[in-house]
């Protein structure tokens, strides 16, 4: 019996080469397999909701594995019921990481039937954190907020992005990677300042392509500066060519904060329809 497990996962993006495995860097997909072959035996393989570039953090990250049968046995041992061990791996890979480790497993559970945590998804939530002169620079955030050295509109950067809003090609906004489609259905983009004056943008949409969040969000920017109008980014998108104006903003405030999925009797369902649509382009 294949025993699927959840894995909620947080990082601090800063010091990992993205989510991907890549021979000879650290990667937060390699540091979270290797801690968990050293528990469960084998070599264990994630499968991950998206896949994060370098530099871009994580609050909100979900992934599977599928436990072998040797792996199996060595994480639930002689016990029919798989509820009690589970859990605790997340524990345990705690354990293996080390104190202060720079990923953590939030929690770990029993997947439900049909669950995939990458085409499973609806949805995945982005935050992008900006500060300008009005916020301030705090160097406690500075791994996790980018600095523009200007004095942002936020009314006008909130009303470009809710002009972006819905199903559209968003080429303009994307770095191209061969025959993967930039048709996607951006579900929320909103602005507003935190407590501390830093704008903050929220985006959600079934999927991103490379470098989208960031390149929306350069683009609002580039309208908070006065150097685009409000109009102006909804009529980039429309023309799908990548403009200078719009700047790919570091990936340093860019946090993964939450994946949504259908309830359990639709995620296969759900699974499928995205494997059929998208095959085996990237979902980030």
């Amino acid at each position: 019996m294949v025993v699927r497990i959840r894995l909620d996962i947080a990082y601090d993006g800063t010091h990992f080469r993205g989510w991907a495995r890549q021979p000879g860097l650290r990667t937060v997909q390699g540091t979270l397999e290797d801690a968990l072959g050293r528990i469960l035996g084998g070599r264990p393989r994630l499968v991950v909701a998206g896949r994060t570039d370098a530099g871009v953090h994580a609050v909100g990250q979900v992934a599977h594995l599928d436990l072998d049968d040797a792996q199996r046995t060595r994480l639930l041992g002689s016990r029919r019921g798989t509820d009690a061990p589970v859990p605790a791996l997340a524990r345990r890979v705690g354990g293996a990481l080390g104190a202060y480790s720079d990923v953590a497993v939030r929690a770990s559970s029993v997947a439900p039937d049909g669950f995939d945590a990458r085409f499973s998804a609806v949805w995945r939530r982005y935050e992008y954190r900006v500060a300008d002169r009005r916020s301030g620079y705090d160097p406690l955030r500075r791994h996790d907020t980018t600095t523009v050295r200007a004095d942002l509109d936020a009314a006008v950067m909130d009303a470009a992005a809710r002009s972006l809003r819905g199903l559209h090609d968003f080429a303009a906004y994307c770095k191209p990677r061969p025959e993967a489609t930039t048709i996607r259905t951006l579900l929320d983009f909103a602005w507003h300042r935190d407590d501390d004056g830093v704008l903050v943008a929220a985006v959600r949409a079934d999927a991103f392509c490379h470098s989208m969040v960031r390149a929306l969000v350069g683009g609002c920017v580039a309208v908070g500066e006065g150097r685009l109008a409000v109009d102006d980014l909804a009529a980039i998108r429309d023309r799908g060519e990548r403009v200078p104006e719009v700047k790919v903003l570091a990936a340093r405030g860019l946090t993964l904060t939450e994946v949504g999925y259908p309830e359990d009797d639709q995620l296969a369902a759900r699974a499928d329809q995205t494997r059929a649509r998208r095959g085996g382009e990237q979902i980030d």
